[in-house]
């Protein structure tokens, strides 16, 4: 089939999936909409047409002329429905059938998200005006600040003393605090507590484990009816840093994942076992339901996570400028206090370039491990009540304990 034929039939088929749905809400007799069905099948074509015919210029005047004529219909029939959502898509419809011409499948797609938003039309204002709290929507627009208008202006380099801190880099884990908290509310709010708070720390330990049970640790500050669940949710995003240690491994070095494979399957089981328990515990506790927090997240306890996570970074890079480099156990351990992963990155790539035989690569990652550990252990003490430090603090350890045990009984 001819390609222009082809980017034709996807242009009627956007005007036909949208005009569908217009077509529902329509009504009938003298007070229905101006347009339906075959009008946006129309239009798609008309701005397909367009494109083909007079490319930029011509697409432009054609939805020029669509825009007028939804204008003068919205004048007519505004005292009947004072929304503009049909003219609005009316006037897209007809970019989206130049786009056709171009670049079909994006045209194809965001056709349907604009079908998709105009049926979910009465879902949508339920949860905008019955579910989201004010507190909430003003949350969101913070993390929607802080996201896309701080983080892309701040410098991505080393700076202050030592060269330790990259702001980009710190504001970035600010953000997966951020989003790691909201991802914990957002449990709560649709499966409830008990539930919630275990899956989000899962989900949440792959973008950050350290984040994450400093999220939980808010959660549990906040509300002690959470205790036990936020302290699951906690234990459970060190699965998820035991998941992708294996993987930065195997992507950076087969060999030292063979040589550590042991001490992976120990600590992620210990890890996985540990969370359960508190997860049985939350579940078989009271069964009333906490109430939702009023807000996403805190920004104090974000404000302090910063700031703690800065000091670490800071007292390991002045550690290390005091008594230099012992090699690359040092290393290890010092990157360790910020990130495992990169520890095990550093480590790994040693392994690959044939500098350290593989053998020798499981006792500096689990240095590394271990000292972001206490990192975790020191959040978890800052962040969240004493019951919440009491709960991880075991849990950490017996994650330690099984790696440790597992290479030294492979060793």
């Amino acid at each position: 089939m001819d390609d222009t034929i082809l980017h034709l039939a996807v242009a009627l088929g956007i005007g036909l999936l949208i005009g569908a749905e217009r077509e529902r809400r329509k009504g009938t007799g003298p007070g229905r909409a101006p347009a339906g069905i075959r009008t946006f099948a129309i239009a798609a074509l008309a701005g397909a047409t367009a494109m083909l015919v007079g490319d930029g210029p011509l697409l432009a005047a054609a939805s020029l002329g669509v825009a007028v004529l939804a204008a003068a219909a919205y004048w007519r029939s505004r005292e009947e429905d004072p929304g503009l959502t049909t003219e609005v898509a009316l006037v897209l419809t007809v970019l989206l059938g130049g786009l056709a011409l171009q670049r079909p499948a994006l045209a194809a797609g965001m056709g349907v998200a604009v079908a998709i938003l105009l049926a979910a039309r009465g879902a949508i204002h339920r949860f905008v005006s019955g579910v989201l709290s004010a507190q909430e929507v003003n949350d969101t627009l913070l993390f929607a600040a802080v996201t896309l208008i701080v983080l892309p202006i701040l410098p991505d380099r080393p700076i202050g003393p030592y060269g330790a801190l990259n702001p980009h880099k710190l504001w970035l884990l600010v953000v997966l605090l951020m989003a790691v908290s909201g991802l914990g509310h957002a449990a709560i709010r649709l499966v409830g507590a008990r539930a919630g708070l275990p899956l989000a720390g899962l989900i949440g330990g792959f973008a950050s484990s350290t984040a994450t049970i400093g999220a939980m640790g808010g959660r549990a500050l906040r509300d002690a009816a959470l205790l036990s669940p936020a302290i699951a949710g906690a234990v459970l995003s060190s699965v998820a840093t035991i998941a992708l240690l294996a993987a930065v491994l195997g992507a950076t070095s087969l060999e030292s994942l063979r040589a550590l494979l042991p001490a992976i399957l120990a600590g992620g089981a210990a890890a996985l076992l540990y969370g359960v328990l508190f997860t049985r515990r939350a579940f078989t506790g009271d069964k009333t339901e906490a109430a939702p927090p009023g807000r996403i997240f805190d920004p104090k306890a974000i404000a302090g996570f910063a700031l703690g996570l800065a000091a670490i970074i800071l007292i390991s890079a002045a550690l290390h400028d005091w008594f230099g480099d012992a090699g690359i156990l040092a290393a290890a351990a010092l990157a360790g206090f910020a990130d495992a992963h990169a520890a095990a990155i550093m480590v790994a790539s040693q392994v690959a370039s044939g500098n350290l035989p593989a053998d020798e690569a499981a006792l500096p990652v689990l240095l590394g491990l271990t000292t972001n550990t206490i990192s975790k252990a020191a959040l978890a003490w800052l962040a969240g009540p004493r019951g919440f430090a009491a709960g991880v603090l075991p849990g950490l350890i017996l994650i330690l304990a099984g790696a440790w045990g597992a290479a030294w009984w492979a060793s």
